[in-house]
């Protein structure tokens, strides 16, 4: 099987083409500092070419959802240490996500401050899950222009303490209707200071981040993940084809690691305009390592590969169910069904306890 190959990134030499996605798990204390639990969830699945870690909040004022973890404070650093030397003892490779969930969040979960976005627009149509049980959105806080200079520092200090916990590289979390996410669409941002209005400063956020990160990281070792066709959590762009053309065109200028794209994950039917393959609409405009996201199985993850549209394939729920995924790949298995009670909180259950081939 193409999935099973070896693939370089850099002079980081992956043992296969299969990426863990990063899965939001909520296992992490009130403090945002992961368990011993979390080391042995990410060792069980070191056989993933990469593992891309749960989103790892970069500040404080990050946070959208509770008992999430962060990379913002010196006992965060030395847990996910922990994690890090156990996946590389294991032979595994592992970056981290590095997460603000901008207006994805509540004041209940952040002492009472309420989020903060691109500018002061709500989610609507959908709520919120909390400490306290599903709710409504609560309209966010615009940003500043200095408070997005100092975001944009956070992640810096963020990408400067994933290297110090021990990472092999870091990921943008600008997908899914996150804080990048949100600077981009002209449907939330309405700012009309140097991050707003045009494709070209909507733009300037995730630009200027991901340079930081480049800065810190050298080449070879900074992914983004992007879904440009998925409009969850209010992502609504007028062009969102111009729009991302324009971004991936100025990321592939960058020394990156690999872009990873998400599929469409939810129907389009109301939005004719939005792309409904992205790999055919975008893969040309990065010539590096293309990774792509989106219910992808064995057999259409290898489709995608030998296609050659796609480098690697990355598995959320299925390596979640599933730690000995690309054994079972190889054997063609049966795989084990995600619990979706258990995905969220909680402990070992539906966390450690899937059982591996044998």
């Amino acid at each position: 099987m193409k999935l099973l190959e070896k693939i370089k990134i850099g002079d980081l030499e992956l043992k296969n083409r299969m990426a863990m996605a990063p899965m939001t798990r909520s296992r992490a204390d009130q403090n945002g500092v992961v368990k011993d639990i979390t080391t042995l969830y990410y060792v069980q699945r070191a056989s993933a070419g990469l593992i891309i870690s749960e989103g790892v909040n970069i500040s404080a004022q990050a946070q959208g959802s509770p008992f999430t973890p962060g990379l913002y404070t010196a006992d965060q650093v030395v847990a996910w240490k922990k994690v890090t030397d156990a996946v590389h003892a294991a032979g595994g490779v592992i970056f981290a996500q590095l997460w603000h969930t901008g207006r994805v969040g509540h004041s209940i979960d952040k002492n009472g401050q309420l989020p903060v976005s691109a500018s002061a627009v709500a989610i609507t149509g959908q709520q919120h899950y909390t400490s306290q049980g599903p709710k409504d959105y609560e309209t966010p806080r615009a940003l500043t222009t200095d408070e997005v200079k100092q975001v944009v520092a956070d992640y810096k200090t963020a990408a400067i303490n994933a290297k110090e916990a021990g990472f092999d590289g870091i990921e943008l979390h600008g997908a899914f209707g996150y804080l990048p996410n949100q600077f981009l669409v002209d449907g939330v941002n309405q700012r009309t200071d140097e991050y707003g209005g045009s494709i070209e400063n909507r733009s300037r956020f995730v630009l200027e981040v991901m340079q930081s990160f480049v800065d810190v990281w050298g080449a070879d070792r900074v992914g983004i993940k992007l879904s440009p066709s998925i409009p969850y959590n209010g992502m609504i762009d007028s062009n969102p084809e111009a729009l991302f053309s324009y971004l991936i065109g100025k990321l592939n200028e960058m020394p990156l690691a690999y872009l990873q794209l998400m599929q469409p994950m939810f129907p389009l039917d109301g939005l004719p305009h939005y792309p409904k393959d992205v790999l055919t609409t975008f893969g040309s405009l990065f010539d590096k390592t293309i990774m792509v996201n989106g219910g992808y199985d064995r057999n259409t993850g290898e489709a995608e590969i030998e296609s050659g549209r796609a480098d690697m394939v990355s598995y959320g729920a299925a390596f979640l169910a599933n730690p000995d995924l690309p054994k079972r790949f190889e054997v063609n298995a049966v795989l084990n069904t995600p619990d979706r009670a258990t995905m969220y909180g909680g402990g070992e259950k539906g966390y450690t306890d899937y059982p591996a081939l044998g």
